[in-house]
């Protein structure tokens, strides 16, 4: 067997569906995730939850927050501490510029999911964000109630 040229996809082992309604998503990053070996084999198998997490900074380094990585169930007592902050790897350019943005009032930087890389990697995708209000959030349900009633109009001329 050889090298296989067609790349590989990333698969998606946790998503955050909460923070995109609870955010208003500016950009997107991907980083890399720094794991311990019994970390990265409880991700393997998707024992990831996002929901409270947040990254943030300290001493120049981006830190992972509130993530919850169950412990391997064929782990000894050396497993990991599942609640445990863990460093997140980009590129200095990025960090600086992340760090300049996160000053500003109101932005936050939120994981949107863990994926595999090629199989191989842990990568968080993260979002620069800001809270959304009230008024953001009902004028989101107002956007989606339309667009439900404008495809059920559709269907309805459609059949009849």
């Amino acid at each position: 067997m050889g090298w296989c040229l067609v790349p590989m996809a990333d698969r998606t082992l946790a998503q955050n569906r909460k923070a995109r309604h609870d955010y208003l998503i500016l950009e997107t990053y991907e980083a890399g995730l720094v794991l311990t070996g019994t970390e990265i084999k409880s991700v393997r198998e998707g024992s990831v939850n996002l929901r409270d997490g947040y990254a943030k900074f300290e001493d120049g380094e981006l830190w992972l927050y509130n993530v919850h990585i169950a412990p391997y169930e064929k782990g000894s007592r050396y497993n990991h501490d599942p609640l445990r902050r863990r460093k997140l790897l980009l590129r200095k350019e990025e960090l600086r510029k992340l760090m300049g943005k996160v000053q500003q009032k109101g932005l936050t930087l939120v994981p949107l999911r863990v994926y595999l890389k090629d199989n191989r990697w842990a990568k968080v995708e993260l979002a620069l964000a800001r809270g959304k209000t009230k008024a953001d959030r009902r004028a989101d349900i107002a956007e989606r109630d339309a667009r439900r009633e404008l495809e059920r109009l559709r269907k309805d001329d459609f059949r009849g």
